[in-house]
């Protein structure tokens, strides 16, 4: 293979037919950089919902009261569901064995002023491990617990950006902040992958709000993950469960889809996974569609340029080719140029997506990219079909009597 004699004349063959070397690396190359574009596409959109599910824990479910839109027991339409101390205590207590863990939530929206330094954001009154809850992690200090709860602590744990936006270089732990006029210690500072806009919220203990911020024991939602263990089937069944005891507790009708809502990831989950496998399945197959129409292309090319050759092979054979060597120059020609093309296809579509990044990420297309075995393994597979639809017309070809090959047409 590394007979330097048998690489000059495979050069000087493509040196001799540039058109036909141009054609048949054309067909590779343009096969492997569509095949690099689809895949990398469809890869930056199971990118984009990933990213998604990636703000909060996949085994997260958030209840809410709203208003009702039906009559139920006496109770007029329009009425405000608000969930209170003893709903948290009811849930669970109930549901302690599917429950990991759970939060009641309260937020608003607040001034916050730190010398010279003034924004606003939301500030939300959680319970301990809410940071789980939205998969943020504790960067600096820590994070809330049972004590500020119990102590109704005026302390909070604040997001990167509140940090940067405030503190600038400055570490913000152990700083005292000025939000509404109330003096509260920050505790810890934390990054959440949701990205900024999540990354500027404040969080309290839940019954400090409830203290300064109406006296009473209201609470806004819930947010909890359940057991991991169970199937999405299983979790789906499980929040359902949920919004029945809590209708029949606060008086709800059943069929009233307004009164209190609830939204289980294991839901988008279910659905993602179903979108993600049909879009895989659809990605494979106009991949291998283009990789079968590249496979037939550069088998037609092998098959007309061996034939084409067929007086050289002729020629070669009358000077003393064996038929072996007349077979393996006629092979490595076809790698050489299958390999090179395939990779300067792959150059091209990797390079084109990179470019077009972030052009794509407003079309919902997030770090569009492919996997450089999956790209490999296509550029092999037409590196083979060239292979072999040139080794029968060339085995065939280097076999017949040089008489006979100089005369073919």
């Amino acid at each position: 293979m590394f007979d330097l004699d048998r690489w000059r004349e495979i050069f000087q063959s493509i040196s001799k037919n540039k058109l036909r070397s141009a054609l048949s690396g054309f067909t590779v190359a343009f096969a492997i950089l569509l095949f690099t574009l689809l895949f990398g596409i469809g890869n930056g959109l199971q990118n984009t919902f990933k990213n998604e599910f990636a703000k909060d824990a996949i085994n997260s479910i958030y209840i809410w009261g709203n208003r009702t839109t039906k009559a139920y027991k006496g109770n007029q339409i329009g009425r405000r569901i608000q969930f209170k101390n003893d709903d948290f205590e009811f849930l669970k207590e109930k549901y302690s064995d599917k429950i990991q863990m759970i939060s009641p939530r309260i937020q608003r929206g607040v001034k916050v002023v730190y010398k010279t330094e003034e924004d606003n954001y939301t500030m939300r009154g959680v319970y301990p491990k809410y940071d789980l809850l939205e998969s943020a992690e504790v960067t600096e200090g820590r994070f809330l617990n049972i004590r500020d709860i119990n102590k109704r602590s005026k302390v909070v744990v604040i997001g990167r950006m509140v940090e940067k936006d405030l503190f600038g270089q400055i570490s913000a732990y152990g700083k005292l902040l000025n939000i509404g006029g109330i003096m509260y210690k920050i505790i810890g500072v934390f990054s959440d992958p949701g990205g900024d806009s999540d990354e500027r919220y404040i969080y309290t203990p839940f019954t400090t709000m409830q203290q300064i911020y109406g006296n009473n024991d209201h609470i806004g939602e819930f947010g909890m993950t359940y057991d991991p263990k169970l199937s999405v089937d299983e979790a789906i069944a499980f929040s359902n469960g949920m919004l029945r005891a809590l209708k029949k507790k606060h008086e709800v009708a059943p069929n009233d889809q307004r009164g209190i809502r609830v939204n289980n990831y294991a839901e988008g989950n279910k659905n993602v996974s179903g979108m993600m496998v049909v879009l895989g399945i659809l990605i494979l197959i106009i991949g291998s569609g283009t990789l079968i129409a590249g496979v037939v292309g550069i088998s037609n090319i092998m098959v007309y340029i061996v034939k084409e050759r067929t007086k050289e092979l002729g020629i070669r054979k009358a000077v003393g080719a064996t038929p072996k060597s007349i077979v393996s120059m006629i092979m490595l020609e076809a790698i050489f140029i299958t390999a090179l093309s395939g990779y300067i296809g792959l150059m091209f579509g990797v390079g084109i997506l990179k470019l077009s990044g972030p052009t794509l990420e407003k079309y919902f297309i997030l770090n569009p990219g492919v996997s450089t075995p999956v790209v490999v393994g296509a550029t092999i597979t037409l590196v083979l079909a060239g292979v072999i639809a040139g080794y029968l017309p060339a085995k065939k070809a280097a076999n017949i009597k040089p008489i006979v090959a100089l005369r073919a047409d």
